[in-house]
């Protein structure tokens, strides 16, 4: 069985001569910068379309003096998860990771697509009891790749990783990253060693460079197909992704619709209607999860004289059931010809977003549909407050979500003032998710009661207490709502 770790680290690219800035300065008191210097041989693996390098995974088998086995690299975040396994006699990729990366990878044969042989000197900082905070990996590569027409690309270059060691923090890390900058070092245009090894030009496009607007569009569409890709990986190793993966499905969902002046219509509404199958699908398995957890606590929270029969069984029982069925529909469509072609249109997105934002957009274009996002969000607010009707604050909810993460995406260009709105449309979708939430509970515990009440050694008493509570539930969330608008 693979083991995983997180992986934090940030790549820079220097020339031949360059040298590394001693680090003494920056280790703790009683602690020590530790050189050394080991050899490492790397083969990567791919489709022969790159489609894993597409979507920023990396499968390689390392041998040499350190780091040996097989590592799988999957975007998290800021980070990475690597998972690892160890030497095999040969190059067939195990398949373990073969299997978990068959959908990133349409389908297609894994192929030997690179080899790199690297002299790593290592500085390492560490704390006065020898815990690793940092360690710097001055490189120098030689590669040699397989280009797109079958012959060889070779290559030699110097770069320079910085990762965070396990007792680290960011701000060792930018303090490393700022003396590198002022020594000569550039942030690397390469995502990943192979990409330099394949001659594969960066994905910043001139158009991003120019245009803050696009960068900002780009970057957080790219960060919510990272988050979707990875959760296919995770999904196929038996892991529990659900929850980020249709979050990240909303996230893009909302962008596309938010900031739907500056996509191409025809792209945006044939994506769109693909995610809302597949979050669909995910969906199913969430809310058994969530009515599952707070059902279970209802439960658990009342006095043991009124809980008359195996309720917390009758819940866990049946929503499980539904939840493992609709498990099944998930990993039945993984394996789909829809949602492979789902997983191949977000790659285009990623190379070639259809954006019809100018090139040269400032913050503006942003700034405004923002704006206009807020002002939906709280007009349906106003509406569905003054009405009390279910149905006004469901559609209140979702306007509140979409202005939310409009403001997260606006963030890195207009700063604290949007900063301040995903604070404040956050509160807004979380008074209005436990509304949302009791609703279904009720509706459940309904049809959960009305089965108790027929079967043998059970009865309604307690489904139709629970049902009580949640109605107090959502009448105090539809309270709340009504002070948001005041």
């Amino acid at each position: 069985m693979a083991a995983e770790q997180s992986e934090r680290e940030d790549k820079y690219d220097v020339s031949l001569d360059f040298e590394v800035p001693a680090l003494e300065e920056l280790t703790p008191k009683q602690g020590r910068e530790d050189i050394d210097t080991i050899r490492l041989d790397s083969v990567y693996f791919d489709t022969a379309d790159h489609d894993l390098l597409r979507h920023h995974l990396t499968l390689r088998r390392r041998s040499g003096d350190d780091d040996l086995g097989w590592h799988l690299k999957v975007p998290a975040g800021d980070a990475r998860t690597e998972v690892r396994l160890p030497p095999t006699g040969d190059e067939s990729v195990p398949d373990e990771l073969a299997h978990a990366v068959v959908g990133v990878a349409l389908g297609k044969p894994l192929l030997r697509v690179a080899s790199l042989s690297t002299v790593r000197r290592r500085h390492r900082v560490v704390d006065s009891a020898g815990n690793l905070l940092a360690e710097l990996a001055d490189d120098s590569v030689r590669a040699t790749a397989t280009a797109d027409n079958g012959g060889a690309i070779a290559s030699q270059w110097r770069e320079v990783e910085v990762e965070l060691g396990d007792h680290g923090d960011e701000q060792m890390l930018r303090a490393i990253g700022e003396r590198l900058v002022r020594s000569g070092a550039h942030t690397s245009s390469y995502a990943s060693k192979l990409a330099r090894a394949l001659a594969i030009e960066p994905q910043r496009s001139d158009a991003d460079t120019r245009s803050p607007a696009r960068r900002a569009l780009t970057d957080y569409l790219d960060t919510q197909i990272d988050e979707i890709v990875a959760g296919d990986v995770w999904l196929r190793r038996g892991l529990d992704p659900i929850h980020a993966t249709r979050v990240a499905i909303r996230r893009f969902r909302s962008t596309l619709r938010v900031f739907k002046d500056l996509v191409d219509p025809d792209a945006r509404s044939t994506l769109e209607a693909e995610l809302v199958w597949y979050a669909g699908l995910l969906g199913e398995v969430r809310d058994r999860q969530v009515q599952r957890h707070r059902l279970g606590e209802l439960v658990a929270g009342l006095p043991v004289e009124l809980v008359m029969g195996p309720v917390a069984a009758r819940i866990e029982q049946d929503l499980l059931g539904e939840q493992q069925r609709a498990l099944t529909a998930v990993m039945s469509a993984l394996d789909d010809a829809r949602y492979r072609a789902l997983l191949a249109t977000l790659a285009q997105w990623r190379t070639a977003p259809p954006l019809t934002i100018e090139p040269d957009a400032g913050p503006k274009v942003i700034k405004k549909a923002v704006k206009r996002a807020g002002r939906k969000a709280r007009k349906r607010l106003t509406t569905a407050v003054a009405d009390s009707d279910a149905a006004e604050l469901h559609r209140a909810r979702k306007a509140g979500k979409r202005a939310r993460y409009a403001a997260e995406l606006a963030t890195p260009l207009l700063g604290g003032k949007a900063a301040k709105k995903v604070s404040e449309f956050k509160h807004l979708q979380k008074v209005l998710g436990e509304h949302q939430d009791s609703g279904v509970a009720a509706d459940n515990l309904r049809a959960l009661g009305a089965r108790a009440g027929v079967t043998e050694g059970e009865n309604g008493f307690t489904f139709g207490l629970l049902y009580a509570l949640e109605l107090e539930h959502a009448r105090q969330a539809r309270a709340e709502a009504a002070r948001l608008v005041r």
